[in-house]
């Protein structure tokens, strides 16, 4: 199984704040959970100064909610937040597929193909070793980038990036071989540069995840 990972930072801070950013999004600090300093204080291994000004970056971000003297929660998730994210992700992922397959050259296809065979591999391993949420955000995350990354605006990369990591703490459950065709007729849509059918493919695929989401009686 490709157990390849972010390359860690070397600040501590920076290693702070991924850690964290990274527990919110894989459900390890729960939605709406209060965010203790002192407690905090021994898990991360981090000072009361560098943990605010890691959760006060976290809450420019939206991933943490500061609640005045009460301190800090870790925001909550909802089925309208859900709705908001999947159609801010769908606005800004077929105008950039757009002009990303417009744009598309060799240099680009190769960047598209690899970003897929990586994404296949993991997908596959999940038949015989079993999901693992972070592995597959990492190359879920990657391929998706990966098409949209001739659009020529780093802003709306960056952008989308936010989007897609916020919307991924309604992804945790893995859909099966649904999200696997889709992922391989995205491929062929870019192969072929026809971001119309790349479009219909997205939309299905952003859908249907939020329906698998709503199906799990979790969210209000």
């Amino acid at each position: 199984m490709i157990r390849e990972r972010p390359q860690p930072t070397t600040s501590v801070g920076d290693s702070g704040y991924h850690r964290i950013r990274s527990d919110i999004i894989f459900g390890v600090l729960t939605p709406s959970g209060r965010l203790k300093l002192d407690s905090m204080k021994e898990d991360y291994g981090l000072s009361v100064s560098t943990l605010r000004e890691i959760l006060n970056r976290l809450t420019s971000e939206g991933f943490v909610v500061a609640e005045g003297q009460r301190g800090f929660e870790v925001a909550p998730v909802s089925i309208q937040n859900l709705r908001e994210l999947a159609q801010m992700r769908i606005l800004l992922e077929h105008h950039a597929m757009t002009e990303s397959f417009r744009a598309g050259d060799v240099e680009w296809e190769g960047r598209v193909v690899s970003a897929h065979h990586k994404l296949a591999a993991t997908e596959r391993s999940i038949q015989s070793d079993g999901d693992d949420p972070e592995l597959r955000k990492h190359y879920d995350g990657e391929f998706h980038q990966a098409l949209i990354s001739n659009c020529g605006s780093r802003e709306l990369m960056q952008t989308h990036s936010m989007v897609f990591d916020k919307y991924f703490r309604y992804a945790l459950q893995y859909r099966g071989s649904s999200t696997v065709k889709q992922h391989r007729a995205l491929l062929d849509c870019a192969l072929k540069r026809d971001f119309k059918g790349a479009k219909l493919i997205l939309t299905e695929h952003i859908n249907s995840c939020v329906d698998h989401a709503l199906a799990t009686g979790k969210l209000t």
